[in-house]
């Protein structure tokens, strides 16, 4: 079924779990991250990235996204992922999509908050929830020089989340989800990341109640520092480079074991049960702290 931000992960936080973001930009990745959270039977968000847009059409994977969503047996949330443009974001809600990201975290905090304010109001009459971003997460895939894109603990600690500002940040827009900024980052990582669960702590406690924290970037983080996340408030993980990579990898063996002899379709479908598989071991550690490899 076809549903927003708003029930699941304030059921997700009152249960002690979070739900799985994960990106669908493809009809195979669709249909094996809606094929395992039903199998697992827990609710999922799944998401169209602005910067997938080139790769795919929102007005093409948005459509079949919404209709995945309203046929599965499970609660579905069909979100853009830093939509950064507000034309992009009106695409996405004449697409039908259930939840906006509305990404202004590279404007100044006053202008993040008002247009924010605006759109959020607009939103919640239509019945669409709304994320935004505080604190401008790096992102290890402008790594034009192989190093990584310059990420170090230390540089990453710039980008940290205050907890006051996000408590004024969230009381002033009325968004119902914060991805804050607390030792992640987008992309492969250069270096095991380590989180600063204590400021994940203090930016729920400062947050309204009805303001849920997220946490983007969350493939490539040891499952017990996501788990630790979770106890400490995080009801909604970003989910999708590593599952790539791991599938890009998984379908170059199994073609070169095959020396070329397998049609597309089987191939395809190797892929979709790959992704399907692991997008249920991703599910049930946010679900159940289920130890394995993020």
């Amino acid at each position: 079924m076809l549903v927003n931000l708003e029930k699941i992960l304030k059921d997700a936080e009152a249960g002690g779990y979070a739900i799985g973001c994960i990106n669908t930009p493809n009809m195979t990745t669709l249909r094996a991250v809606v094929d395992a959270a039903e199998e697992m039977q827990t609710p999922i968000i799944i998401d169209h990235a602005q910067v997938h847009d080139p790769l795919i059409p929102i007005e093409l994977i948005g459509p079949k996204m919404v209709e995945y969503a309203k046929q599965a047996s499970v609660p579905v949330c069909v979100h853009l992922d830093h939509g950064s443009d507000y034309n992009f974001v009106m695409r996405a809600l004449r697409c039908g999509f259930s939840s906006i990201m509305y990404d202004l975290s590279a404007k100044p905090f006053e202008e993040n908050v008002e247009n924010l304010k605006v759109f959020t109001e607009m939103a919640h009459k239509l019945g669409v929830t709304v994320e935004a971003e505080l604190g401008v997460m790096t992102s290890t895939e402008d790594d034009t020089h192989g190093d990584g894109g310059g990420w170090t603990h230390e540089t990453i600690k710039k980008t940290f989340t205050d907890p006051a500002q996000a408590a004024e940040f969230a009381q002033r827009t009325g968004v119902d989800a914060l991805a804050v900024c607390f030792g992640t980052a987008h992309g492969i990582y250069a270096e095991p990341p380590v989180l600063d669960i204590e400021r994940v702590k203090a930016i729920r406690e400062a947050m309204p109640n009805d303001c849920r924290v997220v946490m983007h970037g969350g493939s490539g983080v040891d499952a017990d520092q996501v788990r630790a996340a979770i106890n400490e408030g995080v009801s909604k993980v970003n989910y999708y480079s590593y599952m790539a990579k791991a599938c890009s990898k998984h379908m170059y063996e199994y073609l070169k074991d095959r020396d070329g002899n397998a049609y597309w379709h089987e191939a395809d479908e190797e892929a979709y049960r790959f992704m399907k598989e692991y997008a249920k071991e991703v599910l049930a550690v946010f679900k159940n702290g289920k130890t394995c490899t993020l």
